[in-house]
């Protein structure tokens, strides 16, 4: 029988298949072609640099096993790596050598012609005027996977963090959008991602950015007609990171000049990472075109930590600042600060401080009174004018505008959500509640109450606002 590509290939995926998890074949193994045989060489077509880098990284004592089995101990394996450029355009096959294998022949390398780096770029981070390509990353540093503690409610996310961090731009976590509600670490895993690939990759040019401060730049931008120097300076970035993307609703503009960015980074093996308070199916004003970007890698969710994980963070915390506490007052605190993790630590700050203020033993009594205090300190902060605030900032509005007297539905309904929440949440009369959200009588305030339940009831999308908010408000 003839000795082919195929049939060599096929024979060493039989070996390989019965050495290996089956999930891991499945991935790494199926997608790979037989492209040819010559004479002890087989090449084999892999989708991805990528792929490749991880074949060698993880798997190439296998494959080299697999190959002198059919082969012979002069066997070789060359990788072909199809590449493609932004335009659309192929580029040559580039063939790679593992190095179990390492020959004295040069591999053919592809220049990628998209790696000039204009030293007249500005840097909007900078003095205006100033001419300056140096970035600094904006990263905390104090931000880390090490004191991100992982649990079932972030499992997840934390491990795609990881992978992204470690191959940037070379995962199928491009973009990564890490999504959740307020205190549960969006934030430090945004920072965490950026931290630990500059400690990686040095070379690399990292940029931490909140799409409100991104949104800002561009709109100086537009006003000093220079536009094209934003667009320029943010393309040359290698890990983009914008947290709050959802900050972006609305604002066509702006939109617009992130969408090309995007596709410049993404089409480059530039990593983005992206945080945000919803899925991407839930967020409004967002370009059809943009959002479905977003959901082109993983999209990853932050949810309130468990019990267990709740006594790990505040343990892990306790350790940091180099505090002792017994496990029973531990257990209380994380058992009745359930909402989220920076409430959780800023109950256990408020404990220590106060121990140690007035000179007291950290006690169970103690852990009650302070935890008493800071539920009810926390209650006290739902007032109409935080209703009014948090309702605002969901909708991308002020509170002006939410006040005023416009009759646009979204205002409205914005509005009549309000007042919906602040009837459920205070406990002041409805002609109150009415005075202050924009002056109107207590009929217009039972009004809007109806309204809410029954769009509730009947509108898929209005009750999503009402659950969200809810878990905004509640205590």
């Amino acid at each position: 029988m003839e000795i082919t590509a195929d049939s060599v290939w096929s024979n060493c995926l039989d070996f390989i298949k019965d050495n290996i998890q089956p999930q891991a074949y499945k991935t790494w193994f199926e997608p790979i072609q037989a492209v040819k045989l010559t004479g002890n060489a087989l090449s084999i077509q892999v989708p991805s640099k990528f792929f490749y880098e991880w074949l060698e990284e993880h798997y190439v004592k296998i494959l080299k096993v697999a190959l002198t089995k059919e082969l012979g101990d002069d066997a070789k394996l060359v990788y072909v790596i199809k590449m493609e450029n932004t335009y659309g355009n192929k580029q040559p096959f580039t063939e790679k050598i593992p190095s179990a294998n390492r020959t004295p022949v040069k591999s053919q390398d592809v220049d990628v012609p998209f790696n000039n780096k204009s030293p007249e770029l500005k840097n909007p981070f900078i003095i205006p005027g100033i001419r300056n390509v140096k970035i600094e990353s904006q990263l905390n540093p104090s931000y880390t996977f090490e004191n991100f503690l992982e649990g079932d409610s972030n499992r997840l996310a934390r491990n795609a963090g990881i992978a992204v961090a470690n191959k940037p731009g070379g995962t199928s976590f491009n973009p990564l959008l890490i999504f959740g509600g307020v205190g549960l670490g969006k934030t430090h895993l945004a920072h965490a991602i950026g931290v630990d690939i500059k400690d990686k990759y040095p070379e690399k040019t990292v940029l931490y950015i909140s799409a409100e401060k991104f949104t800002q730049q561009y709109i100086d931008s537009v006003k000093k007609n220079n536009r094209n120097d934003f667009i320029h300076f943010y393309q040359i970035i290698d890990v983009l990171i914008i947290d709050d993307v959802q900050f972006l609703s609305g604002k066509t503009g702006t939109q617009d000049v992130f969408f090309h960015i995007f596709n410049h980074l993404h089409q480059n093996g530039k990593q983005v990472v992206l945080t945000s308070d919803k899925a991407p199916v839930d967020m409004q004003d967002i370009e059809q075109r943009l959002l479905s970007r977003f959901k082109w890698g993983l999209s990853a969710e932050l949810q309130t930590p468990d019990f267990e994980t709740r006594v790990s963070i505040l343990k892990n915390k306790l350790y940091r600042d180099g505090v002792e506490m017994p496990d029973e007052i531990v257990e209380y605190v994380a058992k009745h600060i359930k909402t989220n993790v920076r409430e959780l630590e800023g109950a256990i700050i408020s404990l220590i401080a106060q121990s140690s203020f007035n000179k007291k033993e950290i006690t169970i009594n103690l852990a009650k009174d302070i935890v008493d205090k800071f539920v009810k300190n926390t209650k006290r902060e739902v007032s109409i004018d935080y209703i009014q605030k948090v309702v605002s900032d969901y909708f991308q509005m002020d509170v002006s505008t939410l006040q005023s007297k416009t009759r646009k539905r979204h205002i409205v309904q914005a509005r009549q959500l309000a007042m919906f929440f602040a009837k459920k949440y205070t406990k002041a009369s409805l002609a109150s509640i009415g005075s202050q959200i924009g002056q109107r009588d207590h009929a217009t305030v039972l009004h809007a109450c109806k309204t809410v339940d029954n769009l509730s009831s009947t509108d898929k999308q209005f009750r999503k606002y009402v659950e969200d908010l809810a878990k905004k408000l509640s205590l």
